[in-house]
Formats: structure tokens, C-alpha cells, sequence
């Protein structure tokens, strides 16, 4: 099934406003997961309505959030995004931060008490297309990576990102997990009742396993790297890295101690945004010509499947964006029907179409 992009935000926002999110917040927030699915990023996309629906019922969303800055210099500041989803007060930092380096040159932006924000090239890109360098990182409040040597799970994905500038309308554009993969691909596999590829995550034992739901109920996702013969160092750097950048400095709940949260209530989930101008160091228009260069050089390797050309950061989600635009949004029939049975379970209209009806069988 495949819907047009506007159906596909639209049915989104249906939902947040009638879960109480005031009708700018809740286009806002469908705007970011549409983006996330028009670009190939299902995890991070209208599917993540399924795990909101969970959340909602079992820890506090405050759907009427208002995120504030509360302490701010001309090149910084720390937001509190009011126990709510973290989409809203994550663009609103990035704007912030892009706002600052215009004006100084540098900006960054803390946010604490947010939630999760789906996906964070969403937010470097408006950096990069405003002739900025954008980064980006978040803490998680799903637990289900060990450190490297450890048996007890202590991180979640903890995603971060990077963008730059370059060609117009290619900017390199990383958007990566620090995991081999980000949760909520394993849960689409759940929810489409589909075995995972070998390498995605371990069972409770700590055995290898291509059972999605093996590995959300109680196993563990592989970190970067899978073993520490593979470098399984390397991702859990990264994830401390993360963490300490989207907690430790926004005075976040640390996730290490997901259970004792400082607010009254969401998740208070930390995030780090930053953003600054190349033409601190040089003319824009000529770090941007390197960068385009240096890129077209990455892309003109030789590939090993002819094929299968080189790409670089960004170019597979352009790649899925231009053929969605044409073709419309693709939606399994397994998260079709939980997202109509949330939409009737709250009173959102339905605007998305119904699968067509299954041939019949003739003789």
C-alpha cells in the first residue's frame, strides 16, 4: 500500500491532536516523521505511533508540552522541553542553535526533560542547508546494548549525527545509531511478523538470534562493531560519547539510572545540538566546493558490483526520497492496521486508504 506524503502526515497528525497535542505541535511533530519515512527512515517514521501509544499509557507524556529556554549566553542554551515528545523542542533547539551561528558564528543548545525526537538527520539538515555544519545527538530511554565485556545492558542506540554543506541539495548528511541497528527496525520486523538478518541482535543469553522479538523482550541489540574482536569498542565509545553530550551536560536523567527520573514526569530524555559556520575559517562557497568535490571523488571508486555505485552520507536517503515523491509512502499491512486501531481507539479521523480487496479465486 503507498499513500501520497501529505496523507501520510496528515494521518499522523490526526492522531497526536487526539492525543491532545495543540494542532501547531502535533504538524510539527507529524511533519518530522514523515520526513523520517519519505527518506527510508521507517524506524524513526509514522510507525514510532505504535511505541508512543505504549508509552503514553504506561509513563506520562505531557502532549501540551511548552519547551523554554532557561539558561541562554549568545552562543548557548539549555531548553526544558516540559516532559512532551521531544520532536517540537528538538527543531526549536536547532533553530536556536542556528540562530546563534549566524549571529556569533557558533551555537549550541542543550535540552533536557524531552523525549524521543525521531530522526536526527531531520535536524542537521536544516542546518546544512542554510550553509551551516550540523550535529546532533540524543539519549534513549530503552536500554538494550551491554558495554564491551559486560552482560548487563546499559546503553540504547544513542544515535548521532553530521552534516555538512556541499553541492547544492546534496549535503553530506550522517545519521547513524551506535548500534548495528537502531531499535525500531527490529520492531518493524515484529510488527510485520518478519525474521531479522543475521548480525541485528542477541537473545537474553547473549546468543545470535533472527527473532526481532527475542531481542525486545529481554535480549539485546549487537553495539557497532558486534563483538569485541569486530571493535565492539568502538560503539560503545561512541555511545558514552553520546551520552555524555546529551545528559551529562542538560542534567538529563543519566541512563545508567533510567528508573529514578529527576522530572515529575516523561522521560526526560537529554539531547545536544550544534551548529556553526564554516566561514569561520574560510569563504563558505569554497569549503562548500571541497566538500562537493571530495565527495564526487568517494562516489567516482570503483565499485565491487557495478550495479551498486559508491554512494556517501545522504545520497541512499535522497535516493529513497525521489522515488517515494514519484510513487508515494509505503505502509505494511501489519502497521496499517495498528494504526487504524489506534486512530479509532482515541477518535482521530481515518484519512488513509484501505488495502484493496484480495482477488478471488476462480476456476
Amino acid at each position: 500500500m503507498r499513500h501520497d506524503y501529505d496523507v501520510h502526515r496528515q494521518q499522523a497528525e490526526e492522531i497526536f491532536r487526539a492525543w491532545g497535542m495543540p494542532d501547531e505541535k502535533a504538524a510539527i511533530t507529524a511533519e518530522i516523521l514523515a520526513w523520517s519515512d519519505l527518506h527510508g527512515h521507517e524506524s524513526h517514521g509514522i510507525a514510532l505511533l505504535v511505541e508512543y501509544n505504549e508509552r503514553r499509557q504506561t509513563r506520562p507524556i505531557n502532549f501540551q508540552s511548552v519547551p523554554k529556554i532557561v539558561r541562554e549566553t549568545p552562543v548557548s542554551a539549555l531548553i526544558d522541553g516540559d516532559g512532551g515528545l521531544g520532536h517540537h523542542p528538538a527543531r526549536f533547539a536547532m533553530e536556536t542553535a542556528i540562530a546563534k551561528a549566524k549571529s556569533a558564528g557558533v551555537g549550541l543548545v542543550s535540552v533536557r526533560n524531552s523525549g524521543h525526537f525521531g530522526a536526527l538527520g531531520y535536524y542537521t539538515t536544516l542546518a546544512a542547508e542554510l550553509d551551516l555544519i550540523g550535529i546532533a545527538a540524543t539519549s534513549v530511554f530503552g536500554i538494550r546494548v551491554p558495554p564491551t565485556g559486560g552482560t548487563k545492558a546499559r546503553f540504547g542506540t544513542d544515535p548521532w549525527s553530521f552534516a555538512a554543506p556541499g553541492e547544492p541539495g546534496r549535503p553530506f548528511v550522517l545519521d547513524m545509531a551506535t548500534t548495528t541497528v537502531a531499535s525500531g527496525k527490529v520492531r518493524n520486523k515484529i510488527v510485520e511478523g518478519q525474521q531479522m538478518p543475521a548480525g541485528w541482535g542477541m537473545d537474553a543469553s547473549g546468543k545470535p538470534t533472527l527473532d526481532p522479538s527475542e531481542v525486545m523482550n529481554g535480549g539485546f541489540l549487537a553495539p557497532l562493531g558486534g563483538t569485541p574482536d569486530g571493535g565492539s569498542h568502538k560503539g560503545y565509545g561512541l555511545a558514552a560519547m553520546v551520552n555524555i553530550l546529551a545528559s551529562c551536560l542538560s542534567g538529563s536523567t543519566l541512563i545508567t539510572d533510567p528508573m529514578h527520573s529527576r522530572q515529575p514526569y516523561g522521560l526526560d530524555v537529554g539531547h545536544f545540538f550544534m551548529a556553526f559556520d564554516p566561514g569561520l575559517f574560510r569563504e563558505v562557497s569554497d569549503f562548500r566546493g571541497d566538500v562537493a568535490r571530495f565527495c564526487d571523488d568517494l562516489r567516482s571508486t570503483p565499485p565491487i558490483d557495478a550495479a551498486k555505485p559508491v554512494m556517501v552520507a545522504g545520497d541512499p536517503e535522497r535516493k529513497v526520497r525521489d522515488e517515494r515523491r514519484a510513487n508515494g509512502m509505503p505502509i505494511g499491512p501489519g502497521l496499517h492496521r495498528r494504526l487504524k486501531s489506534i486512530a479509532a481507539d482515541v477518535g482521530a479521523r481515518w484519512v488513509m486508504t484501505e488495502p484493496a480487496p484480495a482477488a478471488t479465486a476462480t476456476k
